[in-house]
């Protein structure tokens, strides 16, 4: 039985819901759970959160056998893109290797914060006209939503909280590979002044030849509002700068 139809559900990849299961085994509710459980027990599979699971191969041993954290986390809600700091690493935009995987929904869940297998995971709802620029990438034979690099440093723009602060952001401006055309782009359709004012002052400490719009307010926004919240102050791009001009100018 259990070559069966874990060979069926191997097909639409290495997970599967308990609604999949019940699908698949052809029984009702309470007999598709009874099954699950015992095939748990078992180790043939593990369960990931309530009614979403993963399937363990054959000659792997339940609790040390694991999938990749992005294929973990593409089953935690929908839709879904990983993002942010995650979203930089995987691209190699930071040499920092975040401790959390931060997933971007519009959707509501009741925990933003989850640990699944001695992995951290974070969701952050954000609106729906934010959550765009999304592509897709196979990773362990499953297909999962990830924001593009450019889309990523918008939104670590506009969070940086998410991505280990401004520095990071600059570090990952100073790639060759980012389309600055497509930069423009996103900070019109994201809406946010803050994303379009860091970017500015950005690029032009980093002498990043980008014609970034001036935004006209009297308000001041701080560079990076998950640092200290003093510092000198930008009349172009009316910012608080609170970094340290020169460490951003001369980073790699």
């Amino acid at each position: 039985m259990r070559i069966n139809w874990i060979n069926e559900l191997v097909k639409r990849g290495n997970t599967f819901t308990f609604n999949q299961a019940q699908l698949v085994l052809g029984t009702d509710f309470y007999i598709t759970k009874v099954i699950l459980s015992r095939f748990e027990k078992r180790g043939l599979i593990e369960r990931i959160e309530k009614g979403k699971y993963m399937i363990i191969p054959l000659g792997a041993e339940k609790g040390k056998y694991t999938l990749n954290e992005f294929v973990i986390g593409s089953m935690l809600i929908n839709p879904y893109c990983i993002s942010y700091w995650s979203a930089l690493h995987f691209y190699g935009l930071t040499e920092q290797i975040p401790n959390t995987v931060f997933i971007q929904t519009v959707s509501r869940k009741k925990k933003q914060r989850l640990n699944i297998l001695g992995v951290k995971y974070r969701i952050i709802r954000i609106n729906n006209r934010k959550f765009f620029g999304i592509r897709k990438e196979w990773i362990d034979e499953t297909e999962i939503n990830i924001t593009d690099k450019e889309k990523t440093i918008i939104d670590c723009l506009d969070k940086p909280q998410y991505c280990g602060g401004i520095t990071e952001v600059a570090k990952a401006l100073k790639q060759k590979e980012i389309n600055g055309e497509k930069l423009l782009k996103y900070i019109q359709q994201i809406e946010n002044t803050g994303v379009i004012r860091r970017l500015g002052y950005l690029c032009g400490l980093l002498n990043i030849k980008l014609e970034v719009p001036e935004v006209k307010t009297r308000n001041y926004l701080f560079l990076d509002h998950s640092m200290p919240h003093k510092g000198k102050r930008n009349a172009k791009w009316r910012l608080i700068v609170n970094l340290d001009e020169k460490i951003l100018g001369k980073l790699e």
